[in-house]
């Protein structure tokens, strides 16, 4: 008997129930009248707000902005040499292409017989462009600018002649190979 009143009460408000959500902050002001039926007090909370993450963001993005501009500022070590000497910004791209120029044919003279001797010339140009580089910040520093930039040029100089070496020393090994090739097919 019970079961049907029920069955009977849902049939009568079917289509009357309330499907929508309460309304933003419904539970807070729910809380707080039943509790002010109870007769308790609270302090008052603090609304979250935009404004905290926003200032934190924008702090963030004052400090990239200072970093960023105090690493901008600084010019690099090649631009404060051609500030000092203008020459020595030319004198090194014509310096460096040439290096590179040859640094790109050993490579590919690269051959399992030559392999040592290519790794090794690659180590002690990695020293001397440790020191090249050693040479301009002393430059900067204001050391004798006529003794680094002749030690500057000697630099370069010093690694074209070792690099012509070392080319000289593969095309050798590359007619020897030749040579001992052709008299065991004769």
């Amino acid at each position: 008997m019970k079961k049907d009143d029920i069955d009977n009460l849902l049939k009568k408000l079917e289509g009357s129930f309330d499907l929508e959500a309460p309304a933003q902050g419904h539970e807070q002001r729910f809380l707080e009248k039943l509790n002010a039926q109870q007769g308790i007090k609270f302090l008052q909370t603090k609304n979250k707000t935009w404004w905290k993450p926003l200032s934190i963001a924008a702090s963030i993005a004052i400090v990239c902005a200072i970093t960023f501009g105090v690493y901008q500022s600084k010019p690099s070590l090649e631009q404060q040499v051609a500030e000092i000497s203008p020459e020595v910004s030319r004198t090194e791209f014509y310096f460096a292409s040439l290096i590179e120029e040859q640094v790109n044919e050993l490579k590919n003279e690269s051959t399992p017989e030559t392999k040592k001797i290519i790794d090794d010339t690659m180590v002690q140009l990695k020293k001397l462009e440790t020191n090249y580089t050693k040479l301009e910040q002393d430059l900067i520093n204001g050391g004798n600018s006529k003794l680094l930039l002749s030690a500057m040029i000697t630099n370069f100089q010093t690694r074209i002649d070792l690099l012509q070496e070392v080319l000289n020393t593969i095309e050798s090994i590359k007619n020897l190979k030749n040579y001992d090739n052709a008299e065991t097919t004769i």
